[in-house]
């Protein structure tokens, strides 16, 4: 009989984040009651975090296959060949409850676990990028939270030797009490040496890498698949402590010790560290796991067997290697000053079996604990469709400059400079294209190719519809590679809701999902990753539904990229795709009409179109013939020509041949638009093409001056444009940090 001085009582399983009916369930598969070892390990392998037990059954139905996938979801990262050789591994992942928590700790701690998530599978880390969601700038707390958030994104990643090189920040009261912190990283490996976690062969030796174990971040996991109640301070020791430089070593020793061959496989210890990290490696060979606690590398003394298997400690890695190699491995991690110690063997009675000081803690059969965790079809109810709104409906303003001036120092339309100077986007000395385009781009070592980098979502437009959000948000993506010139290859997601036992949020992940998957399918643009973070709520109030999309894409000449700036005076200015005037959702409603309860529907997404036009602007800027492409988005035409012409310095004078009122066609947020920039002299022959392809494109104007001018209307002066839009985050940061 298996030791435990710890009565296992209802009110001990609640608080280990397990259901009365999961309970039983666990009763029936193990035939006795469970010790607290055992508990706590069920507690961390089928919580929400670690399980997707909500999520399974949608997820299967995304498509992620392509003729680039060389490995879609369920490993650390997804893979993605890119010619020569040569592939991209990337994923994003949450970390929206630490940092509420802790804001520095856990934001950083988001990088470093990403981080290993790709280095994990044997490549190189080159970019990292993060999705940042804020409550209101009034609230008490989001200062704090910003300046905690943003300081520990960079420390980690400047500190590692990473560049941070974009993403986005947004505000929102749904986020008050439960912000978003969404991590993303890419790297390069050669194609054919891609390492995976499925272990393979029996009595192998399983080994601990990296830094020692302690008492940070226990029930990490379980924290991250629960709501919030006014107790979430108390979380505090929860939250993981992360150290860029040890997970510096560790990537170095890794990458040396994958190339010695000695590596048969290889997991991160992230979410419920140990237990899930060896659960997995056996579970996915067929194996059993057979676990030493006292060999384990530990940094505090005392440390009970339960306290081992749940720890989310960072830096750490388990690996199984050739027997015959293990001497040779050994030296290369004390060279570069790292634990390295055998702490079990696979085995093959498909057990997982943990001792400690000589007795059994923990006899658990291992594919019931990996692969075969409760999965729900969880009730849902679609929300009906909203009904677009009409552009009669949307008052106009007396002032169009002064409206523009009021939007582009809105908190969700600033200048993010504030936040992306604190990240290195330089090291390395391959970024191409830094933050504050439509994508970031690196060259690929020294080139010709490139790659660009966006992550995409509009939680307003998911709330109203969550289908026609879900489509956006790819759609936006795959447009925002493309107006650098890079052919969209894969995506990565990371789907932010609220509790999933409510019908109505269910409702709105399952719109989502079918949106996502609807513009995948027409874009050829799988899903090779992700992240599923559910129950971000507070107080029984749900987040804004926010899917994440992180998108890589392909550049074989990065020489041949556009940019977001006018870069001439007299060159034409055209506009790709028809503006019908969709106000409903906007930031013009929302923030400038104060339509906040708008029940409208978001703008429509035709992919057909999508893909027609987007096409046709990267066959273009391939062939050298524009000098500036923008995606027109949130804000609209207005707002999209504002931001080329402060990106250059150079103004524009626009007259729109449009029988919409003025402030529909400036500030309507239509999909599938670009605003392009060419020599005068090449627009008529541009405008062929154009409509040769059957894409709808029209001039609106000319660059030039320092004012944007609308219509013969009264000059917008783009010096004020500049400090309205550069102004707001450094003075809302700089009046302190309120705890």
């Amino acid at each position: 009989m298996i030791p435990n001085d710890v009565r296992i009582t209802p009110e001990l399983v609640a608080e280990h984040g397990l259901k009365p009916d999961e309970y039983q369930r666990i009763l029936d598969l193990i035939g006795r009651e469970p010790t607290l070892t055992e508990l706590g390990i069920f507690s961390a392998m089928w919580n929400e975090h670690c399980s997707y037990k909500s999520s399974k059954k949608w997820l299967r139905t995304l498509p992620t296959k392509g003729p680039r996938v060389i490995c879609g979801p369920g490993e650390n990262a997804g893979v993605v060949d890119i010619g020569d050789g040569q592939a991209i591994i990337f994923k994003m992942e949450s970390h929206n409850h630490p940092s509420y928590i802790e804001p520095h700790q856990g934001a950083a701690t988001g990088v470093g676990g990403i981080l290993r998530d790709v280095f994990t599978m044997g490549a190189r880390p080159v970019a990292a990028l993060n999705a940042l969601r804020f409550g209101e700038p009034d609230h008490p707390r989001t200062r704090h939270i910003v300046s905690g958030v943003v300081a520990g994104i960079g420390g980690y990643g400047n500190s590692f030797g990473v560049p941070t090189i974009g993403g986005e920040v947004n505000f929102d009261p749904s986020y008050n009490g439960n912000c978003l912190v969404n991590a993303f990283a890419a790297g390069l490996a050669d194609a054919d040496k891609i390492f995976y976690s499925e272990a393979k062969g029996v009595g192998l030796p399983i080994v601990y890498l990296g830094s020692k174990t302690g008492r940070d971040g226990i029930h990490g996991a379980t924290m991250a698949s629960a709501e919030f109640g006014e107790d979430s301070e108390e979380k505090r020791p929860t939250v993981q402590i992360g150290d860029p430089f040890s997970e510096k070593l560790l990537l170095e020793a890794c990458l040396e010790l994958m190339a010695s061959g000695a590596v048969i496989a290889i997991q991160d210890m992230g979410a419920a560290g140990l237990t899930c990290s060896a659960v997995e490696m056996g579970a996915k060979g067929n194996l059993g796991v057979e676990l030493d606690l006292d060999k384990v590398p530990c940094r505090e003394e005392g440390m009970t067997a339960y306290e081992m298997m749940l720890s989310e400690s960072q830096e750490r890695m388990l690996m199984v290697l050739d027997p015959a190699r293990e001497k040779d491995a050994e030296a290369i991690f004390v060279k570069w000053g790292l634990d390295f110690a055998v702490i079990g063997k696979t085995t093959d009675d498909l057990r997982f079996r943990i001792k400690r000081h000589g007795d059994v803690m923990a006899d658990l059969p291992i594919k019931e604990l990996g692969d075969q965790a409760p999965e729900y079809d969880r009730p849902f109810v679609k929300a009906e469709k909203p009904k677009p709104l009409s552009p009669a409906d949307a008052p106009a303003p007396n002032d169009l400059g002064e409206v523009l001036t009021r939007m582009l120092a809105l908190p969700d339309m600033c200048s993010r400079r504030w936040v992306w100077e604190q990240y290195d986007h330089l090291i390395q000395g391959n970024t191409a294209i830094g933050p504050g385009g439509d994508a970031a781009v690196i060259r690929v070592e020294n080139g010709p190719k490139g790659l660009a980098f966006s992550l995409d979502v509009t939680p307003r437009y998911c709330a109203a519809d969550p289908q026609e959000g879900g489509k956006q948000a790819v759609a936006e993506c795959w447009r925002n590679l493309t107006a650098v010139g890079a052919e969209p290859l894969a995506i990565t997601d990371n789907l932010n809701f609220g509790n999933p036992e409510k019908p109505e949020i269910m409702g709105q992940f399952v719109g989502c999902i079918e949106g996502i998957g609807e513009a995948c399918r027409a874009l050829d643009f799988p899903v090779v990753s992700g992240n599923v973070s559910l129950y971000n709520e507070t107080n029984g109030k749900g987040i804004l539904p926010t899917p994440a999309i992180g998108g890589v894409g392909l550049l074989p000449d990065v020489s041949k990229r556009a940019t977001v700036a006018f870069k001439a005076e007299g060159e034409a200015v055209i506009v790709i795709g028809e503006t019908k005037g969709h106000l409903g959702q906007s930031v013009y409603l929302r923030d400038i009409a104060g339509i906040r309860d708008d029940a409208s529907a978001p703008p429509p997404v035709d992919l057909a179109i999508e893909r027609r036009n987007g096409d046709f602007v990267r066959e273009e800027i391939r062939a050298g013939n524009l000098t500036a492409v923008h995606d027109v988005s949130d804000g609209g035409i207005l707002v999209a020509a504002a931001e080329m012409a402060m990106a250059g310095g150079i103004g524009a004078s626009l007259k729109p041949q449009t029988e919409l009122p003025l402030h529909c066609w400036a500030f309507a947020e239509d999909q599938a638009r670009y605003l392009v920039t060419l020599p005068d002299a090449d627009a008529e022959g541009f405008l062929a093409r154009a409509a040769k392809t059957g894409i709808a494109a029209m001039r609106l104007g000319a660059t030039g001056g320092h004012e944007l001018t609308v219509d013969g209307g009264v000059p917008i002066s783009l010096a004020e444009l500049k400090a309205a839009h550069e102004g707001w985050l450094p003075a809302y940061m700089a009046a302190g940090a309120e705890l």
